[in-house]
């Protein structure tokens, strides 16, 4: 495993959240061509233990781009763009991180490089859990056989968090849910400036607990800084304790 990038002092946690609760976000940022600052802002305001992003740079920029944005988050990035099709995730302080991976998800031209990027993570006394990021094809059969791919190596207890690029009538999202519990919900993200698209999504393991999203986590959000950051807002919901 690589050693954390981006470090920094942390984000102090919101007082309305239990410490027995890990947050997992995940967020399309765009190739960070709009306000990378608002983005950091939004993230911060909803203090994710694991973000889970899309569309992070995929060149040779995002060992300088990355550690900076994940500074700016107050996380950690452990590092690797190889293979993840433009996905990443960061951690917080206090989450543990026991392992990093990715793959590759095969496309046609001329479709954007598509991946995965996952870890393995958990909280002081918990059972480890698998947190992956995914960002499927611009076309349905393809989305479809990335989730297929996804799901044939899902480990027990996962989260798979992501913009699907498609909606909840979608093949992979059939696919997905199938198997795993649709636990975001299908509120719209897409575009950021008045959303009418359901296309990001949280599935979960059905032996996971979760939580919904609060009153209190969307009056944190400032609707500026969510329209400038990206054209896609984000979605979040918190995992409760896996215990032995």
């Amino acid at each position: 495993m690589s050693a954390p990038s981006g470090r920094a002092g942390g984000v102090p946690r919101p007082p309305w959240r239990r410490a027995e609760l890990l947050r997992v976000m995940s967020y399309n940022v765009k190739d960070f061509t709009a306000d990378r600052a608002a983005a950091a802002r939004v993230v911060r305001a909803l203090g994710p233990d694991v973000l889970c992003l899309q569309e992070v740079p995929r060149r040779l920029t995002t060992e300088f781009r990355m550690p900076s944005f994940a500074r700016a988050c107050g996380l950690y990035w452990a590092g690797g763009r190889l293979g993840t099709g433009g996905t990443a995730v960061l951690t917080a302080l206090r989450v543990r991180v026991h392992g990093t991976s990715r793959r590759r998800l095969a496309v046609r031209f001329p479709d954007r490089s598509r991946g995965y990027a996952a870890v393995d993570v958990s909280l002081p006394g918990w059972v480890p859990i698998t947190v992956l990021s995914v960002h499927l094809s611009l076309g349905a059969e393809e989305r479809q056989r990335h989730a297929e791919a996804i799901l044939s190596r899902l480990p027990e207890r996962a989260v798979v968090a992501g913009d699907l690029n498609e909606g909840a009538d979608g093949l992979a999202h059939r696919r997905l849910a199938g198997r795993l519990v649709l636990a975001s919900g299908t509120q719209p993200t897409f575009p950021a400036h008045d959303p009418r698209s359901p296309l990001d999504f949280i599935y979960a393991s059905a032996d996971l607990r979760t939580v919904p999203a609060s009153e209190q986590d969307l009056a944190n959000l400032d609707v500026e800084d969510l329209v400038a950051a990206s054209d896609h807002r984000p979605v979040w919901l918190d995992v409760a304790a896996t215990l032995p």
